[in-house]
């Protein structure tokens, strides 16, 4: 198998498992345990990883969500928890979801090796997330490290992704409307209201090529992700990483 065809299918995989605990009973409980507001650990402790980014700031650099949600939840958030115990009160969700759910898994230990060194690997220019998780804490639990280098691995993807989209011309939400696994109700989960979802699936159509452009930055990506793991991974490493990934997907606990 290719590169390229490794980078497409992996892709899936660490977008949905890279990104499960964020939405987790774990992290409601930690967020609870802290006194947070339902719902608001998410958007602090991600985005704490780069201190007290204004609603603003944290708003532009998540992309997808609405600013009201930010102007709303992120004051009272970022009053009650500093930043640092936000980011360990993140890790320790994602620690938490990580031990039951990715029990079931292969080789932890090397699967979270493979996953570190391309994380490592990563030129972190202007991707800010990713800049700051890039030099988290690391875990020494196998099944939390797993864990943490597919949250990590997510945000890089992430990241280059959003650069793609500007450079493609389109915006976080207009891709949303373009991705054919997106549109109108991927908007509506995020937090827009109708009337706003509406006006954004307007604009995005107003766009006679926005297919064309959603997968310019689709393959500019791939082609991203292709470059990691050739410049960071052997053949055989490449490999083993797509092997312990697909047990991955069939076997972790949703």
């Amino acid at each position: 198998m290719s590169t390229a065809e490794i980078a497409t299918e992996i892709r899936p995989i660490v977008q949905v498992w890279g990104g499960k605990f964020m939405t987790s009973p774990e992290l409601a409980e930690v967020e609870a345990e802290r006194g947070l507001a339902q719902r608001t650990l998410y958007l602090r402790g991600r985005s704490a990883i780069l201190g007290d980014p204004s609603p603003r700031v944290a708003q532009a650099l998540f992309g997808i969500f609405p600013p009201w949600l930010f102007e709303f939840a992120l004051p009272a958030a970022t009053a009650a928890i500093s930043a640092p115990d936000a980011v360990r009160a993140y890790l320790e969700a994602n620690a938490r979801w990580s031990r039951p759910h990715l029990a079931d898994i292969k080789e932890p230990e090397r699967l979270a090796e493979l996953l570190f060194r391309l994380t490592h690997a990563a030129d972190p220019s202007g991707l800010a997330l990713f800049a700051g998780w890039q030099a988290a804490d690391r875990p020494t639990d196998p099944y939390e490290r797993v864990g943490l280098a597919l949250m990590i691995l997510r945000e890089y993807r992430g990241g280059v992704h959003f650069a793609a989209l500007r450079a493609a011309g389109l915006t976080i939400p207009e891709a949303v409307v373009a991705d054919p696994e997106g549109g109108r109700e991927r908007l509506l989960r995020t937090a827009w209201a109708p009337p706003a979802t509406d006006a954004l699936v307007a604009a995005a159509h107003a766009k006679p090529d926005l297919a064309e452009r959603w997968q310019q930055a689709e393959d500019l990506t791939n082609a991203r992700m292709t470059e990691l793991l050739d410049s960071t991974l052997d053949e055989s490493d490449r490999e083993d990483l797509l092997g312990l990934l697909r047990v991955l997907d069939a076997t972790a606990k949703p």
